[in-house]
């Protein structure tokens, strides 16, 4: 089912961030648990930042900068401390996480997403633990963004939880139905219709210097480049 919501399609922080919002929904739809504990983590170091600064700004504005300026020395060196730990917490730990929980199978999973600069394809890397085993592996999975939204902008949750459930065994023991492999079409059935961009947005991308890669480009432009063939025939003729 689409969303009601669009989003600038040329844009790529709006499309990874209205992806990276969807999996904890789609996952919390099946029961898995989320554990919360880095973005605690990072919510403490934050808030012990901004109530140090509080506190710095409380006692030098009631008592004056004469009377508390070793106390201020000492709040700015911690206040660095603090902040230096946070950026590497954010960028080191974290690493780009945008789920961590627990399946109802007890299976422990994590995942973080990436995008490179002016190239639609969204990159998960999925850390998995077996519950019962504890043996952990990484999976790899980079699709189009063009799978899972329309080309006016409208996010498509289907396709991406497909996805997941094919490509994650965690996610496909759970959500069996989208974890099995399509039916083959028969013949004169029509198929479903892939995302792709228009030739018109395609221009748009290729003026602001944005690369689109993949079959969904391909598939956009394979109509122009077949025209193109039969016009030069017939000039030829």
């Amino acid at each position: 089912m689409a969303s009601q919501d669009k989003i600038t399609v040329y844009n790529l922080a709006d499309l990874k961030n209205t992806t990276d919002d969807a999996i904890p929904n789609y996952l919390a739809s099946l029961k898995f648990t989320p554990s919360h504990l880095l973005t605690d983590v990072r919510l403490t170091l934050g808030f012990s930042a901004f109530a140090l600064s509080a506190a710095c700004f409380a006692w030098d504005y009631k008592l004056g900068f004469e009377s508390t300026k070793h106390y201020t020395a000492f709040a700015v060196a911690l206040y660095t401390i603090l902040n230096g730990f946070l950026t590497f917490w954010i960028f080191y730990v974290e690493k780009g996480t945008i789920y961590q929980g627990t399946s109802p199978n007890g299976d422990k999973i994590r995942i973080s997403t990436e995008t490179k600069k002016n190239v639609p394809v969204y990159h998960m890397t999925v850390e998995v633990k077996d519950g019962k085993t504890g043996e952990k592996k990484t999976l790899k999975i980079s699709r189009s963004f063009t799978e899972w939204f329309d080309a006016t902008g409208r996010f498509v949750a289907a396709p991406l939880q497909t996805v997941l459930a094919q490509g994650v065994d965690v996610i496909g023991k759970v959500d069996t139905k989208r974890a099995a492999p399509a039916a083959a079409k028969t013949e004169g059935e029509p198929g479903p219709a892939a995302a792709v961009y228009t030739p018109e947005m395609l221009d748009m991308l290729s003026g602001a210097g944005v690369s689109v890669v993949g079959s969904a480009a391909e598939t956009a432009t394979g109509t122009e480049t077949t025209e193109a063939k039969k016009a030069g025939k017939r000039r030829t003729n």
